[in-house]
């Protein structure tokens, strides 16, 4: 009797996680023809440097293909989270060529990486309000006991953008920002850092699972100069990259009923825009409506699926 309770309960967890349709495979390549408009941040950036998208992209193209040691690193990551390599590469292409400067050394960044950990100062908060203490506040009470990383930050996200952002609490005035952007941007570099452009706060959903699979230490928002080190410094980073993608394409299989695996332009896609579980909720209601609709590729993405042969030939 107590196995039958055990498996009757199993099947109702799964009844409610799963999505209520089978899971359909998204094709490879491009749903549109033309490359989406792209952000005007990336217009901006691209202007600043007075280097074109092409050049951007042929110059960390060219450091892939030059590098043996990054590119065996990524691989090896990669089979850890048991993703196609050239997720990782999309991933990586596109920052490169998109969101951040040209770059002529990975090497540079494990040098950056050790500057980071040797910031004693370095922490994240608002107002002298740490992080750890403001998660403390008894709003995030509903955020307790979540056993996974990605569920209690993204519970915390939640909660700022209900109850903090744009608005004033207990006297204290919060800005009308991401919870990321307030709490997690004590440089003025920016607020992504390194090979794959990670925000702290995104490797902070991450750390469980790359502690169980890489055996690398929990990440702690306490410390912040072990957390740059860990999005900074390669040997490091490319684990939290394949983590977030693997976690991408878990969460839209069991949310949205779609396998993206063979996709890498749509989980480039959500490597750049972020929030998945809300625009996985959001594509299996519109499944619901349309069985047909699949996840669409920005125009980050449409570019590692329009270069994927050429991504390919780095493999």
């Amino acid at each position: 009797m107590r196995l039958l309770r055990s498996a009757l309960l199993a099947s109702l967890i799964l009844a409610t996680t799963l999505p209520a349709f089978a899971v359909v495979a998204v094709p490879p390549g491009n749903r549109s023809k033309q490359q989406p408009t792209i952000d005007m941040s990336s217009i901006k950036r691209a202007g600043e440097t007075k280097e074109s998208f092409e050049a951007k992209y042929r110059r960390i193209y060219s450091l892939l293909q030059r590098d043996k040691g990054l590119m065996r690193s990524i691989k090896r990551a990669a089979a850890t989270y048991g993703v196609d390599p050239v997720h990782l590469v999309g991933a990586i292409v596109g920052e490169h060529t998109y969101n951040v400067g040209g770059l002529d050394s990975a090497q540079a960044y494990y040098v950056k990486a050790l500057a980071y950990l040797g910031t004693k100062d370095l922490s994240f908060g608002y107002q002298g309000e740490s992080v750890a203490d403001f998660v403390a506040r008894p709003q995030f009470s509903e955020c307790d006991g979540l056993s996974s990383a990605y569920d209690l930050w993204t519970c915390r996200e939640d909660v700022w953008d209900k109850e903090f952002r744009g608005r004033k609490v207990d006297g204290k005035s919060f800005p009308r920002d991401r919870f990321s952007k307030v709490f997690f941007q004590p440089l003025f570099a920016g607020q992504t850092f390194g090979l794959g452009q990670i925000n702290p706060l995104t490797a902070l959903t991450v750390t469980d699972i790359v502690h169980r699979k890489s055996g690398l230490p929990l990440l702690n928002a306490e410390q912040a100069p072990q957390l740059y080190q860990a999005i900074m410094d390669p040997n490091m980073s490319l684990d939290y990259m394949a983590a977030i993608i693997r976690l991408s394409i878990d969460v839209y299989r069991d949310t949205a009923g779609v396998d993206i695996s063979n996709n890498p332009g749509i989980t480039s896609t959500l490597y750049n825009v972020g929030d998945v579980k809300v625009r996985a909720r959001a594509l299996a209601a519109d499944r619901k409506r349309n069985k047909n609709a699949l996840p669409q590729e920005n125009y980050y993405g449409w570019l590692v699926n329009d270069r994927i042969d050429e991504l390919r030939k780095l493999l």
